[in-house]
């Protein structure tokens, strides 16, 4: 695992990123002010709504029926753009990842009044809901998954249904991506697991177990609840899940996950487009955001910043 740290205002220190490397996450940590936030979210979720420079034009993911659908805004929205760049997180990634660092997806999670919470699992290569490995890091390297930095976009605590996290369980992988689940829209908002309404959008994660009778420690786990304009990173190994939206507010839940990994990682490889959550779209027009450092390698598409009012051009 990389010890480099950067030394930007917001890098982690010794005792901060000993504990990020045990426990697997850090955090919640503040990036915007929690007025801030809310006056920003007012704003660009208006702006958000026209996909007319969205990367993604496929019939599949504009019309919404899709998790593809909340893929990549950063690449046509300058918030976002901002947001994934903002030295309160690259600083801290940094610390973990080292010098030079990617961006290579983004994702919108909003989760509304009776909506279910997210199944437990961990993601390696992301090959778990399309088949194919979406990062591979080196050979050389002992360690895969990336480094997702979760940021409340509204309130997210355990009635609106805020992440958890089982810690220091980003070491083992309990689940084989090699396997495929199966997906069916039908499934969502209906399976009870151990008392707690959860899916994975379609999918039921529990089909990668490794040992299919083998169930996680819910009794270690902790519930991260944040305020608008936090942020949480964790590994994406780390074993983690979302609690349902109980209702008892009308308010949606939002998060909003950006995802980094090594420049050296390789980033979609071999393949041009991406087929999962009932949908397909072309990467075309994809492009991974260098938010630190330098790259010093030819095989990942990566974005330029542009002047002509989109956030990224990949031509």
């Amino acid at each position: 695992m990389h010890q480099n740290r950067t030394q930007g205002e917001f890098a982690l220190n010794q005792e901060e990123l000993a504990s990020f490397h045990a426990q697997g996450y850090f955090g919640p940590f503040k990036v915007y002010e929690i007025e801030e936030m809310k006056a920003s979210w007012r704003r660009e979720r208006l702006r958000l709504l026209d996909r007319s420079n969205a990367v993604y034009q496929d019939e599949a993911a504009s019309s919404g029926n899709t998790n593809i659908s909340n893929y990549d805004r950063h690449l046509d929205s300058a918030f976002l753009a901002d947001h994934i760049s903002r030295p309160q997180i690259v600083d801290r990634v940094g610390s973990a990842l080292g010098p030079d660092v990617l961006c290579w997806r983004t994702e919108f999670f909003p989760k509304y009044p009776g909506d279910e919470g997210t199944d437990w699992h961990q993601a390696d290569t992301f090959a778990n809901a399309s088949g194919k490995p979406q990062i591979v890091w080196p050979e050389a390297e002992e360690f895969g998954g990336t480094i997702t930095v979760w940021t409340a976009f509204t309130e997210a605590n355990e009635d609106t249904g805020c992440l958890q996290f089982i810690p220091g369980t980003h070491q083992t992988m309990f689940y084989d991506e090699t396997k495929r689940m199966h997906y069916d829209p039908k499934l969502i908002n209906q399976a009870d697991k151990d008392g707690v309404r959860r899916g994975f959008f379609g999918y039921d994660y529990r089909e990668l177990q490794i040992d299919p009778d083998w169930k996680p420690d819910e009794s270690k786990a902790v519930s991260m609840v944040m305020r608008p304009g936090e942020s949480i990173m964790f590994w994406s190994t780390l074993m983690h899940a979302s609690l349902p939206h109980n209702g008892k507010s009308e308010d949606m839940r939002l998060g909003f996950a950006s995802r980094y990994v090594p420049a050296g990682v390789r980033v979609y490889p071999d393949t041009n487009e991406i087929d999962e959550y009932g949908g397909r779209v072309s990467l075309d027009r994809y492009g991974a955001v260098l938010v630190s450092g330098k790259n010093e390698y030819d095989y990942n598409r990566i974005a330029r910043s542009t002047t002509t009012g989109h956030a990224f051009t990949t031509r």
